[in-house]
C-alpha cells in the first residue's frame, strides 16, 4: 500500500520516528544498495519504506514492489524528510524502516565450519564505517563469518548498514564476551590464528593461509591488544613504504584478506 501522506509533517515532532532511540528492535536503513539488500534477502521484516516523492526509476519500482510483496507500508515524502531521519545521510531517495540486525549465533558457526573456513576476527573496532566496509570486503572475499566483541567495539547500527551497502544481509556477524577464550575455542577447533600489526616480523605475502584460517585485526588506533597477540600462532605486517607506518584498518583487511584468498586458490 503506498500512502499518500507526507512525512514532511512530522518535522515538528522527528522524535516519535526516531527509532533508533524510541524501539531499538528496529532501525533506518538507507542507500540504495542497503535498502534493496534488505528486500531481496528477506532475512529481516521490513516495516516500513520512505520515498522520495520525485523518485520514479525502475531500481526505486523494483523497491516498492519488493516491498509491497512483504507487506511493508510505502510513503512517499519529500527529500527534507528523509534527510530529518538520516540526520543528512546519503540516503539516495529511500529509507527503510527494518527489525535490527540479530548477531549469528556462536554455537551455529561452529556447527556449520569447514575445513576451508575462514573468518576475519576484529579486537575491538569501533568506528562504524570501518565496521561497515569490512563487513563489505569479508562477504565479497566470501568469508565465513566476521567476529566482534561486545565491549568497545561498534554495533550493527545504521551506519554500518550504509558503509557495507547491503553486505550486512548476507554477513555472519558473531559477537563474542571474550574474545581470548573464543580464540582459544578456535585453536582446539584446528583453526590457524594470524594476527596483523606492525609488530610482526613476517610479511603477509610470505605468511601460510591454508585451512581453517581466522585472521585477526585490531582497534583503530591501539591495535591487537596483548592477550590477543600471545594467543596468535604468527603476527604478519603490511610492510609500509611512506612516512605514514599504518593503515586505516578496513583497507589493512582488503590488502590481507584478498592475499589470503588469493594464495589458497593457487593451492587447490
Amino acid at each position: 500500500m503506498v500512502s499518500g501522506g507526507d512525512v514532511g509533517n512530522m518535522g515538528s515532532h522527528p522524535q516519535h520516528e526516531h527509532l533508533r532511540s524510541d524501539r531499538p528492535e528496529t532501525q533506518y536503513i538507507w542507500g540504495r544498495h542497503s535498502v534493496l539488500e534488505a528486500l531481496r534477502s528477506g532475512r529481516r521484516p521490513i516495516h516500513k519504506l520512505y520515498v522520495a516523492r520525485e523518485a520514479q526509476d525502475p531500481q526505486m519500482q523494483t523497491m516498492i514492489a519488493l516491498s509491497r510483496a512483504n507487506g511493508a507500508l510505502v510513503q512517499r515524502v519529500e527529500r527534507s524528510a528523509l534527510d530529518r531521519l538520516t540526520n543528512r545521510g546519503k540516503h539516495q531517495g529511500v529509507v527503510a524502516v527494518v527489525a535490527a540486525q540479530a548477531f549469528f549465533d556462536e554455537e551455529a558457526l561452529f556447527d556449520e565450519l569447514t575445513d576451508n573456513s575462514i573468518l576475519v576476527v576484529l579486537d575491538q573496532v569501533q568506528d562504524p564505517h570501518n565496521l561497515g566496509a569490512i563487513i563489505r570486503t569479508a562477504h565479497c572475499a566470501g568469508v565465513d563469518a566476521v567476529i566482534i566483541t561486545k565491549h568497545r567495539s561498534s554495533g550493527l547500527t545504521d551506519v554500518v548498514a550504509k558503509t557495507a551497502a547491503g553486505a550486512l544481509e548476507y554477513t555472519r556477524v558473531v559477537r563474542v564476551t571474550n574474545l581470548a577464550t573464543f580464540l582459544e575455542r578456535l585453536k582446539q577447533a584446528g583453526f590457524q590464528l594470524i594476527g596483523v600489526c606492525p609488530e610482526g616480523q613476517v610479511s603477509y605475502t610470505s605468511a601460510s593461509w591454508d585451512g581453517r584460517l581466522a585472521i585477526i585485526f585490531g582497534s583503530e588506533g591501539k591495535g591487537l591488544r596483548r592477550l590477543t597477540k600471545e594467543s596468535c600462532h604468527q603476527l604478519v605486517c603490511i610492510p609500509m613504504r611512506g612516512k605514514i607506518d599504518s593503515l586505516n584498518v578496513s583497507v589493512a583487511v582488503g590488502v590481507v584478506l584478498f592475499e589470503a584468498i588469493r594464495r589458497r586458490n593457487r593451492t587447490v
